[in-house]
Order: structure tokens, then C-alpha cells, then sequence
């Protein structure tokens, strides 16, 4: 069963490398049984004034860290934070809750999530999203079909803020990130346009797409593919 871990982290944060392989290490080896681990690297903006700006930081991410916090009743957001399946977080370098939390979502009732891949004749890429048994969306709460692209196997030479002279290895980093459409249970689809940017590795960038309730931020079913998976 696919379980979507996030990590809010950034490269200004001294606390973070550890976090950042560990997340690496949940997506390599895939240490719980029956989980499909797919993960996500979402870097916050809010270190970039203390002295580093991280290349990968984005407001989205803050913005999606915050929905969160309000979600679990945290006063404050920090990082590293890792939060598994919308539905537990805790400290993103805690391996042993991380395999925690993903056992429990295995526990949780999934739906199925496809994609297809299409390329189109200005060399963007379509990601058509197919959603089938689709459990209840919880009462007054609706669904929305996300798709994020993520790229692995980047480094960073950081040379000022608290990882000064370290050299930070990254995977699954939120590249893009959008609202595909609205998910109906128990079978809806949806269709987005992936543009990539020229720096981007296109042999290390993998689509994701997901289904989430918007009010308990509870991610229903999930599903990834690389994109050199894409017919061309």
C-alpha cells in the first residue's frame, strides 16, 4: 500500500541532514512491510533569512507546513518535521516513529491511484490521474487530487548559514506541486499539465499524486511514477 512521508526541512537548518537521509533511507529500502513508502521533500522559506537560502525553498511548502500545524494543534512549525499519510508527525530524524507511523497508516483505509504519463507536442507532460475505491471522505470534508514532481540525487554546496562547508545530499525534492482537482469517492479523475524546468534531471524527477482531505488533511490513497516512464 502506498503511504505518502513528507519532510519539512531546509538547508539552513543544522538539524536537518539527518532528517534529509533519513528520508533517503525510507524511500531506498523500504524497511515496513507491505508499505510502498513514497516521499516527498518539501523546503521551507522561513530559513532563508538566517543567513543561507536554500534553491529549493518555497512559500507552498511554509504554507503547507502551517495547514498542518493547525491540523495537529501545534503552536509553532519547525523543522525537520515529518508527517506520514497527513495523519501523524513527530520529529523528521526519528526513525523508529517513522516506522511507526507508516505501520499505522497501513491500517487506514486506502483507495487506488493511477497515473499515466503523456507527452505533449510542446514538450510538457500530461498527468492524467485515475481514482477507484475511494473510501468515505469524512463527513463535511472534501477530497483534492494533488500531483507534485520531485527530483532526486541532488547536492548542495552550502557556504554560509549553520551547514557552512557541508555538502547536502537531497531526495524527493518538491519541485512543483498543484491542485489536479476535486476527489468524489469512490472513483474520480483528474488531468494536469507538468511543466519542467531546463535545470531539472529528467532521469531523477518521479510524479506523485495523491488524494487528501482538505479539513483533517488525511491522505486517502496515493501513487508514483518515474518520468522517464513517459512514452516519447
Amino acid at each position: 500500500m502506498p503511504v505518502l512521508v513528507e519532510l519539512f526541512t531546509s538547508e539552513g537548518c543544522s538539524s536537518c541532514p539527518p532528517a534529509d537521509r533519513l528520508l533517503q533511507t525510507l524511500i531506498e529500502s523500504q524497511p515496513v512491510a507491505g508499505a510502498d513508502i513514497i516521499g516527498l521533500g518539501l523546503h521551507v522559506d522561513y530559513w532563508d533569512r538566517l543567513g543561507w537560502k536554500d534553491r529549493f525553498s518555497s512559500a507552498v511548502s511554509t504554507a503547507r507546513q502551517e495547514h498542518y500545524s493547525q491540523a495537529f494543534r501545534i503552536d509553532s512549525i519547525y523543522t525537520p518535521q515529518m508527517v506520514v499519510d497527513g495523519r501523524d508527525q513527530f520529529v523528521g530524524s526519528n526513525a523508529s516513529a517513522a516506522r511507526r507511523a507508516i505501520g499505522k497508516a497501513l491500517l487506514a483505509a486506502h483507495g487506488s491511484v493511477s497515473i499515466s504519463l503523456e507527452p505533449t507536442s510542446n514538450g510538457h507532460v500530461v498527468a492524467a490521474v485515475d481514482v477507484s475505491n475511494l473510501p468515505a471522505i469524512g463527513r463535511g470534508d472534501r477530497a483534492d487530487i494533488m500531483v507534485a514532481v520531485t527530483e532526486s540525487q541532488i547536492r548542495s554546496d552550502v557556504r554560509a548559514g549553520e551547514n557552512k562547508g557541508r555538502v547536502l545530499n537531497h531526495a524527493a525534492v518538491m519541485r512543483q506541486l498543484t491542485l489536479a482537482g476535486e476527489a468524489v469517492a469512490p472513483q474520480s479523475a483528474a488531468r494536469c499539465d507538468v511543466t519542467l524546468a531546463p535545470d531539472w534531471q529528467p532521469d531523477h524527477l518521479t510524479v506523485v499524486a495523491f488524494v487528501q482531505e482538505r479539513m483533517s488533511h488525511h491522505v486517502l490513497g496515493a501513487a508514483a511514477v518515474p518520468l522517464r516512464s513517459v512514452a516519447r
